[in-house]
């Protein structure tokens, strides 16, 4: 519903709250306004840089009262529409709430504002032989990485931010504070509200501050690249590894689409075959251990030659290469646009999962390659597009459901960690069924009014969900 009365006045309460940190200019709209896969742009009318969680709760109680739309604003790296301000509003970029405001080396955790993001994190605690591990591959902010549950390359070992996060201070919608935990490991007091507002998406309310769990450096890292034959053959690897029981640290799978594009992205030379990028971390025997493991089994399933990489500059070149694959994709047809998708299954059904989807690609009118996280049964599609090419869109919507619902039928789900936004609403329905009147049911208790991040993730009723429509 328009309420273009509602939202003018709540810009002029949070301009007198916060004077020049609140623009209307039309370039800071169009970047709130949508993410870094293809989806329909949705501006907002304004967007705010509150600098504290005080100024956060300000903005919320200003917009409660007008029924001005809020939109959570990270890093803009997500990628399902998640911040895309379809009914307007404020878009409340929180890149100014940028503090590290403790570490505890002792405690293995750190608290940070919502705006800091991955990179700088570790970077100020390299000194203390800790990391954080979790690494989409954007350097995305704490807070956006928490309201999307995002994963990572190093979620088979250390898992995704469901895994790494302790506690989180939340602006509710009606401009409440509250504290979702205290720093203990462990706790059973009360509801778990810390994992209820993990992958919200902004729809329950606005993370302020994050405390995270912390991960001592490996005392050796090595990381390795081996092609295989066939794509079956190289996912089976992993499978039969994983049930091994090897503590493998990362394990990404790249079709022979994927690897074309990133070495010519990045320069690299390798057989243009499908791909696995692995790294093993732990103690010298225990790497070593690992490793002749590892081997042996790739061996088994037509694994060529390891090509190894220990020192730590080469080590970040490989997986820097792994996390800009999206833009290796962008550049094999220029002018087009990305859309990305993934899917999660259970581990024993992935091999067929996967070469069922290769066998859906056989004969797709566009580039299509195929990554992934397959230690934990995580993969990516991302379907290079003309926009502007009905019959692409409509293509891509159709490949995209069959995945989807190829899932669904062995017991998967419809993303593993680019979350619902706009894009997936409806799948999320045929996944969890009844659950999600329950999530309406939450979503209506705290903001009654409607005003967090509307038309996200909780699909209305009646309503038709298409990315091509919007």
């Amino acid at each position: 519903m328009d309420n273009k009365q509602g939202i003018n006045e709540a810009i002029e309460q949070v301009q007198a709250l916060l004077g020049d940190r609140i623009s209307t200019a039309e370039a800071v709209l169009t970047q709130h306004g949508r993410d870094e896969f293809w989806h329909h742009a949705a501006l907002p009318d304004a967007v705010a840089w509150p600098a504290t969680t005080e100024e956060v709760s300000e903005i919320v109680k200003i917009c409660n009262a007008t029924g001005c739309p809020i939109v959570p604003f990270g890093t803009g790296t997500s990628v399902e529409g998640n911040v895309q301000a379809i009914r307007g509003g404020i878009s409340v970029d929180v890149t100014q709430m940028n503090a590290v405001l403790s570490v505890n080396p002792d405690d293995f955790d750190a608290t940070v504002q919502a705006g800091v993001t991955r990179k700088q994190l570790n970077a100020h605690i390299r000194d203390t032989g800790m990391f954080f591990p979790v690494d989409p591959g954007a350097d995305a902010s704490i807070g956006g990485m928490t309201a999307t549950r995002a994963s990572g390359t190093n979620a088979v070992r250390y898992g995704t931010m469901k895994d790494n996060v302790v506690a989180i201070k939340v602006v509710l919608p009606d401009g409440r504070i509250i504290k979702t935990s205290n720093r203990a490991k462990k706790s059973a007091a009360g509801l778990n509200l810390t994992q209820l507002f993990i992958g919200s998406e902004g729809i329950l309310g606005i993370m302020t501050e994050i405390t995270v769990r912390l991960h001592g450096i490996p005392e050796s890292i090595a990381a390795a690249v081996v092609a295989f034959p066939t794509i079956e053959d190289a996912v089976s690897s992993v499978v039969e590894t994983i049930q091994a029981g090897v503590p493998i640290a990362r394990v990404e799978l790249l079709d022979d689409v994927q690897l074309d594009a990133i070495n010519k992205y990045s320069g690299f030379d390798y057989p243009v075959l499908p791909t696995l990028f692995m790294e093993f971390n732990g103690g010298p025997k225990s790497v070593e251990e690992q490793i002749e493991r590892t081997r042996d089994i790739m061996n088994d399933h037509g694994g060529g030659e390891f090509r190894w990489e220990t020192q730590e500059e080469k080590r970040n070149a490989l997986w820097q290469a792994r996390h800009d694959a999206a833009w290796a994709v962008k550049a094999l047809r220029p002018g087009c646009e990305m859309w990305g998708t993934d899917c999660c299954v259970p581990l024993s059904s992935l091999t067929k999962y996967i070469m069922d989807t290769k066998k859906d690609l056989e004969n797709c009118s566009f580039p299509a390659p195929m990554l992934g996280h397959v230690g934990d049964g995580n993969y990516h599609l991302i379907f290079l597009i003309d926009p502007n090419s009905e019959d692409e869109l409509k293509e891509a919507e159709a490949l995209n459901e069959r995945m989807i619902r190829r899932a669904l039928a062995v017991g998967g789900t419809c993303t593993g960690e680019h979350g619902i936004g706009l894009g997936k609403k409806h799948f999320l329905v045929e996944e969890l069924g009844e659950a999600v009147d329950v999530m309406r049911t939450i979503k209506l208790a705290l903001d009654p009014n409607n005003i967090m991040n509307p038309g996200k993730v909780l699909q209305e009723p009646g309503e038709v969900s298409s990315i091509i429509t919007g």
